[in-house]
This record gives structure tokens, sequence and C-alpha cells, in this order.
């Protein structure tokens, strides 16, 4: 398994998802609980990505399949801090959009 962590911390109706290391397939089922455990919990959910290294397809599925689950409770999941080759890739996908947490939510994550 690569070096992988994801951390959750709760506060003020929002739980974030700190991610270290890197998300290849060997993490993505433990991404994919915790994000889907954070999104029916609260109803914002922020994906802290500051540590992350390295994101693949696998962590790409894993937070649409919770973004998914968001839009079905009612939740919001969002990313943030995505830096270099992390960054690249949400912009490839998408996901820097469709995620992007509005600017003052940003300043609260």
């Amino acid at each position: 398994m690569a070096n992988f962590e994801a951390r959750t911390s709760a506060g003020d109706g929002r739980i974030t998802v700190s991610l270290a290391g890197e998300c290849d397939l060997s993490a993505r089922e433990h991404l994919t609980a915790v994000l889907l455990d954070a999104v029916h919990r609260a109803r914002a959910v922020f994906v802290d990505l500051a540590g992350l290294t390295f994101l693949d397809s696998s962590g790409v599925h894993s937070l649409i399949t919770a973004h998914h689950a968001a839009k079905h409770t009612g939740s919001r999941v969002y990313v943030t801090d995505a830096a270099g080759p992390v960054a690249a890739v949400l912009q490839l996908t998408g996901l820097d959009v469709l995620l992007g947490a509005p600017a003052e939510e940003r300043r609260h994550a």
C-alpha cells in the first residue's frame, strides 16, 4: 500500500478530511469509506489536499462517489488546497470547478 493517510476533524457543522501521501488504487476503498462517512455526518465536507502528493483516477473516483452521495443527502463536498500534480488532475477532470469551495468558505475550512 502506498503511503496514504486520511484524517477527519469535525467542527461548526462541517467535517474536514485531511489527506496526505499518495492516493492511488490501494487507497481507494479507504478514502471512499472515510468520505462517505463524513458525508453522512455533516452537511459540508471539506477535503484538504495540501498534504497529498499524488492523485490518480482511483482518488478521483472516490471524490465523485462522495459528491454523488452528498447530492442525495443535501450535503456538499469541497476540495481545498490542491497543489502541483494533484491540482493538475483536478483541473483536467473538472473537479476543481465541480468541488471548488466558495471563497468565503475556503477561509473557514
